[in-house]
């Protein structure tokens, strides 16, 4: 016997949201998804009226469903926002070259401007050519650090006023187990910000913020969107794989652990006495950086010296094998 939608609309339920247990047909599973991402971006405040938006696009799920959504919101809520895509092509042969070209058939679907930044452009170097360097124990570090200045370059081409990103309440829930794990309190207490705002950069905000992972793909599979499904081919090794490993387990047994952990997140106080790093600028790249010289310049001149494990693990460590080198003030970008 069919189970009829709970939302009471009469027609027969197609799922049971991970999130809710609801069992709703699809009309009233897409009404709920984009409703409660409107909630979420108008409790957050996350943009004001006439806003231009960077969707951080990689022609990923997560990417594919914010602009879809975003674009929707727009329309339906009068939003006035000007949308464009933005893709950072990191240069990981069958990976990312393929993904881009799920970005650009949502470009034309979506009526979207697209920019799209490379690292070979920006940094002299592709990914493909760090891991040839660094191996792959390492490589993650590079790519995200590398990522997230990319963006902030992007952006500023652009002239937005906000780069929207595609991050989960999953991705969230990562992240918090993984600061906790590094017993990083600085990127502990950033992670879970809807918004993050650093003097000299564009804000960034994440309006699937409270969305599972498993409803954005329910949501792209009977919207039949067109988005890129393969992982990273040097992903196995991340870190972040342990952690997503650890939250699907505990998801199993109790599906609400993952908001559980970003209330937790969120709530978590840290004791005054405890310092946290000064925020300045990189005096190399110019970019925020808590450090004299960024992560990602550190990072940059440790491959262009050939020596790519100078800017892994802490900064003071970097900082003192870069003083002892030759003409130690002298970076090569």
């Amino acid at each position: 016997m069919p189970i009829l939608c709970s939302a009471k609309c009469g027609q027969n339920a197609v799922l049971k949201r991970p999130k809710t247990g609801d069992t709703l047909c699809k009309e009233c599973f897409y009404w709920a998804f984009e409703l409660e991402i409107h909630s979420t971006i108008t409790n957050g405040k996350l943009f004001k009226k006439g806003d231009v938006v960077a969707i951080a696009a990689s022609g990923g799920k997560d990417s594919t469903v914010l602009a879809q959504v975003l674009k929707t919101l727009n329309e339906r809520y009068n939003y006035e926002l000007t949308l464009i895509l933005l893709s950072i092509d990191e240069g990981i042969t069958g990976y990312r070259d393929d993904s881009l070209k799920t970005v650009l058939e949502n470009k034309d679907e979506y009526q979207m401007p697209l920019k799209i930044l490379s690292y070979q452009q920006l940094y002299g170097w592709s990914m493909d050519k760090i891991v040839a360097e660094v191996g792959r124990k390492n490589n993650c570090t590079f790519c995200g650090v590398f990522r997230r200045q990319a963006l902030d370059r992007g952006a500023m081409l652009l002239n937005v006023d906000c780069i929207a990103t595609g991050h989960n309440a999953d991705d969230i829930a990562e992240t918090v187990l993984m600061n906790i794990l590094r017993g990083d309190v600085a990127r502990l207490q950033r992670c879970v910000n809807i918004i993050t705002i650093t003097e000299g950069t564009i804000p960034r905000c994440k309006p699937l913020k409270y969305t599972y992972e498993k409803e954005i793909v329910m949501y792209a599979y009977f919207k039949k969107l067109n988005y890129f499904s393969t992982e990273c081919v040097f992903a196995p090794n991340a870190y972040r794989g342990y952690a997503r490993t650890f939250l699907k387990d505990i998801e199993r047994l109790k599906p609400s652990s993952i908001m559980d952990i970003i209330h937790s997140g969120e709530t978590m106080c840290i004791k005054e006495n405890v310092k946290l790093p000064d925020i300045g600028v990189c005096t190399k790249c110019g970019f925020v950086s808590s450090q004299d010289i960024c992560k990602a310049c550190m990072l940059l001149e440790g491959l262009n010296r050939g020596l790519p494990k100078l800017g892994i693990g802490k900064s003071r460590k970097a900082n003192k094998a870069l003083a002892a080198l030759p003409n130690p003030s002298l970076l090569h970008f």
